[in-house]
């Protein structure tokens, strides 16, 4: 049987760059993609998707709904780094670690959407307090998060290592409408029955990403404290192998946590902070932006697909 053929759609983006690279010296699957001369030829990306195994669409949201569109093979499976279907309920959320089921249900599913990469941070924390109870489902949740410039794509590498680079801030919030589009995936995939604040930066580096949650222990139900926090992590977290959660004595004796700490990995590590005598909590997740917060993620998710037949 012949290996699957994958097709990556949007190759010379940030993402689908890092997922080619991954996935060009591998002798399990058979990798294409689009000669330059044909990226904007609709009818043979047309014929290209159709002959594929597995898709993955490295392309802004309407390219990718667009590629979708031109699926009439119904044997294509299709993996989508955009945002266009993050929030849609016929396709699969690509975050194996989110429950216990997920990755069954990525590993047999025709059509799987790549987490974002700050949902990944928001969502692995939240998620397992929401399911446990441990975190009101109203509260008014803000999250704050700085991502290495590539999180910004071609145009953050060219704006930070391009002729102008000097005269560019070395860090810049954003989101200042407060409708930044991973705000909606935030809320559906962990649970949210109010919209959560989202304040997102970039920093002067090229990728990872430190993501915090503030939570004040009077909100909380009586008797959850960052020790239980703590806990209810590590129990959903015991059996994956990309998220780490940081153990406590190590969290307290941290002065500053660096967003660059697990650039080259696709793991996700997460920690609780805390402070008994404000009854205040800081969560955190630090990753890599290009990693679990993408192409690590979609290489996951391929893994599972192509084990799951």
């Amino acid at each position: 049987m012949a290996s699957p053929l994958i097709f990556i759609d949007g190759d010379q983006g940030t993402t689908g760059l890092q997922i080619h690279q991954r996935l060009r010296g591998r002798s399990d699957l058979r990798l294409i993609t689009l000669d330059p001369e044909y990226r904007k030829d609709a009818r043979r990306r047309a014929e290209i998707i159709n002959a594929c195994d597995i898709a993955i669409l490295c392309l802004p949201d309407d390219a990718a709904r667009d590629a979708v569109a031109s699926i009439e093979n119904p044997g294509v499976r299709v993996i989508d780094a955009s945002s266009a279907h993050r929030t849609h309920p016929d396709w699969t959320y690509g975050f194996a670690e989110m429950n216990p089921q997920q990755a069954r249900r990525i590993a047999t599913a025709r059509r799987v959407s790549n987490p974002g990469c700050y949902p990944t941070g928001a969502i692995g924390l939240l998620r397992p307090f929401l399911e446990a109870g441990l975190l009101p489902a109203d509260y008014p949740m803000t999250i704050n998060a700085v991502s290495g410039y590539s999180g910004k794509g071609r145009v953050g590498v060219e704006e930070f290592e391009g002729e102008g680079a000097a005269q560019v801030p070395a860090f810049q919030v954003y989101g200042l409408g407060l409708a930044h589009k991973h705000v909606a995936e935030i809320q559906q995939q962990s649970g949210l029955l109010e919209r959560p604040m989202f304040i997102p930066a970039y920093g002067a580096f090229r990728q990872g990403i430190v993501l915090t949650i503030p939570l004040q222990l009077r909100l909380l139900a009586p008797g959850v404290d960052g020790q239980r926090l703590h806990e209810c992590l590590v129990q959903h977290y015991a059996d994956t192998a990309h998220v780490q959660v940081m153990a406590l004595q190590e969290s307290k004796a941290l002065t500053c946590l660096d967003p660059q700490a697990l650039n080259g990995t696709d793991d996700l590590q997460l920690v609780v902070c805390e402070n008994q005598q404000t009854g205040q909590v800081l969560l955190a997740a630090v990753f890599d932006n290009l990693g679990k917060g993408a192409a690590g993620a979609a290489v996951q998710n391929l893994d599972l697909m192509m084990a799951g037949g």
